[in-house]
């Protein structure tokens, strides 16, 4: 009788623990075969929406290009749409003299809604929100993003795969330097 007294509340406890855990766990993931078929449509979006507003592309001797990505934070699926809570960063980047200038960018986090797209059985964009500007995404964040969502905003995003990118295309080194527009 002794030992259950003493035995029953720590396994208890761990019953909690891992239960805890499991939810915790669960509520992070993102489906990542879901992503891979939602993500082109999203960063094709990205693209399309930042060319013409980036300052090199007023720069007669500079070629420039936008270059984005996305990250999934949340991804829901429920009767044929997605809501995708997402965080993005696109730069313009442009080549001279043998070096990559960065001429713009930014950072954003978004919700937006797919639906299959009956034509070619892709994804396409129904909808998307974002902060307004007067909010500074705080409380916006909160009321869009799951609590696990919104932490993994607060760490950034790197613009490495985008400087990469951006190198390949203008035919530059690994090396060649990076320089402000």
């Amino acid at each position: 009788m002794t030992s259950v007294r003493i035995w029953g509340p720590g396994v208890g406890a761990v019953v909690v623990l891992v239960a805890t855990g499991v939810w915790a766990r669960g509520s992070s993931a993102v489906d990542a075969g879901l992503w891979a078929e939602i993500r082109p449509a999203v960063e094709a979006r990205l693209v399309a929406q930042s060319a013409g507003t980036g300052s090199g592309e007023s720069e007669p001797a500079l070629r420039s290009r936008w270059f984005c990505r996305a990250e999934a934070l949340d991804l829901q699926e429920s009767g044929g749409q997605v809501r995708a809570g997402i965080n993005t960063l696109c730069e313009e980047y442009g080549e001279h003299a043998g070096a990559l200038v960065l001429c713009g960018g930014a950072e954003i986090p978004e919700v937006v809604r797919l639906e299959r797209d009956p034509a070619d059985g892709g994804y396409r964009i129904v909808s998307e929100e974002q902060a307004p500007e007067d909010d500074g995404y705080g409380e916006w964040e909160e009321t869009h993003f799951s609590h696990y969502a919104a932490s993994r905003l607060d760490r950034g995003m790197t613009s490495t795969g985008l400087r990469t990118a951006a190198r390949t295309h203008f035919g530059l080194s690994a090396e060649a330097p990076v320089r402000d527009c």
